[in-house]
């Protein structure tokens, strides 16, 4: 006899959807498995059969043949064990033959026939809903993430046997149910705040124009000056997440197999912050079985590089495209996978080796060809991604013993929202959401400047020294100065704040 069920395979950040088909003939017994499976599929057959025989259930006693539909293409994981097994068992019941179609089945099978959560989830349920099956049948621990997906009707099982129990009507499953307005109505709570910040208001104010218009920012100062102390609170005034950006987030650490059990979706904007010894693939994603790396898991939140000239130069190179497209391509023989990664990049360094050139009251070690060898390990093309660039000056000691806390998170975030808020109304017809993401096109239309403003900027080029390339991010920025100041045109003001954050662009510096 013949059945077919349906399970998900994951390419990329996307689900494929896979049909098993199930044959039972006769001749010797048999279990064999075609259509490109992985090691992990085809040693399934031997936990499929000892758990279909543990839980009770009749295994045929004849030859069985499972084919994986589209054959072309490689299926990975352990997630087919329980598409495979009910259609196994529909070989031999005319019943579960009937019903198995209507659904996508999804999980690994232990020995004793429990279901075990499994890996990428939620793009296999979003693929599923867009195929046309709706009901979804998975372990526990994955229903919360799967019932976020609309539409989608989850039924949660703990054991083979309770999905056999359904398909023959003796024991329905129950549906599971999100409300999606509760989850994204979560308050994100942070252990740190900007008002710990001691003095430093020009990196501040650096910082809050970063994150108003999605800038990358690079701040370079001295050991101890606080660099690290402010990137790691800059999550706390990141705009919250819509629902498409924790979709978004929630599908690529799903895919990396980041989630927590039990966890509906991620609402708070990730902060990653690789070790400089990390390798490219790390960074970038990738592996014999493609993966997302750090720049994808900070998709829709921030980077932090810290000390970034002691990080491999061939892995941060890697940045310079995925920087400018919003995502990362790996390509392989088997095929090629696409991962998001729309970042906010925040980088440190130290001016020189030892950290003090240019400080007033320690000197610097380092000789001026070894100065200039530490900072060429950061590359022009690379700089030129990056909008901000702020000098981070130790903290005096008066500001340090002040007893006022400085300017809370929460005051800074108001205004980011409210300048993100004018940027969304602005481009909405043009598919961009911040000012960073500006096309040239875009910038002409939306950062015209008048004749005081373009003088001011023809100085700046003719003395600071600074290339054709930073005229395009001078205006984005300035662009950024104006919305947080509520401005609909850029003021002459606002291209003298932007010119300020082009340090290493300076011929001086």
């Amino acid at each position: 006899m013949f059945a077919k069920s349906y399970a998900c395979n994951i390419i990329g950040m996307d689900g494929q959807m896979v049909e098993v088909e199930a044959d039972l003939s006769n001749g010797m017994p048999g279990f064999d498995i075609v259509g490109l499976p992985d090691n992990a599929i085809k040693e399934s057959r031997e936990r499929i059969k000892t758990a279909i025989k543990n839980t009770g259930l009749p295994f045929p006693r004849k030859h069985i043949t499972i084919n994986l539909a589209p054959a072309s293409v490689k299926k990975e994981g352990a997630s087919f064990d329980l598409s495979i097994a009910m259609a196994t068992l529909a070989t031999e019941n005319p019943e579960i033959a009937r019903h198995i179609g209507d659904y996508l089945l999804l999980g690994e099978l232990a020995l004793d026939g429990k279901l075990r959560p499994i890996h990428g989830i939620l793009p296999m349920v979003i693929a599923s809903v867009e195929s046309g099956i709706k009901n979804v049948i998975l372990p526990e621990e994955n229903a919360l993430e799967a019932a976020v997906v609309q539409n989608a009707n989850v039924l949660p099982a703990k054991h083979l046997l309770d999905v056999y129990q359904h398909m023959v009507s003796e024991k329905p499953l129950q549906r599971l149910q999100v409300d999606i307005e509760n989850v994204m109505s979560v308050d994100n709570i942070y252990d740190v705040d900007f008002s710990e910040v001691k003095g430093q208001e020009d990196v501040r104010r650096a910082v809050e124009i970063a994150v108003a218009g999605g800038h990358n920012i690079l701040m370079i100062g001295t050991p101890g000056s606080g660099k690290s102390m402010i990137a790691k609170r800059i999550p706390t005034i990141l705009p919250e997440m819509t629902y498409e950006e924790a979709l978004e987030v929630t599908k690529v650490h799903s895919v990396a197999g980041r989630m927590k059990s039990n966890t509906a979706l991620l609402t708070t904007r990730p902060f990653r912050s690789p070790h400089h010894t990390i390798s490219t693939i790390g960074l970038a994603g990738g592996g014999s079985h493609p993966r997302p790396g750090e720049l994808s898991l900070a998709h829709n939140g921030v980077l932090f590089l810290d000390e970034l000239p002691e990080f491999n130069p061939s892995a941060v190179e890697v940045l310079r495209q995925p920087l400018e497209d919003g995502e990362v391509t790996i390509s392989r023989i088997s095929g090629t996978a696409k991962y998001p990664c729309n970042i906010l990049l925040v980088a440190s360094m130290n001016p020189c080796k030892c950290g003090y050139y240019g400080d007033p009251d320690r000197a610097c070690t380092c000789t001026p060809p070894a100065v200039m060898k530490y900072r060429g390990r950061i590359s022009g093309p690379l700089l030129d991604r990056i909008d901000i660039h702020i000098n981070v000056p130790p903290v005096k000691f008066n500001d340090l013993r002040k007893g006022e806390k400085g300017e809370a998170s929460a005051e800074i975030k108001n205004r980011v929202n409210k300048a993100r808020k004018k940027q969304l109304e602005r481009y909405k017809n043009d598919g961009i959401y911040s000012n960073s993401q500006l096309t040239p096109k875009l910038t002409r239309e939306y950062c015209k400047i008048d004749e005081e403003s373009e003088m001011l900027l023809k100085m700046a080029f003719d003395k600071l020294g600074f290339s054709a390339r930073t005229h395009d991010r001078l205006l984005k920025v300035a662009r950024t100065v104006a919305d947080l100041a509520g401005r609909e045109n850029i003021e002459k003001s606002d291209i003298a704040e932007a010119i300020q954050y082009r340090s290493f662009d300076r011929k001086d510096y």
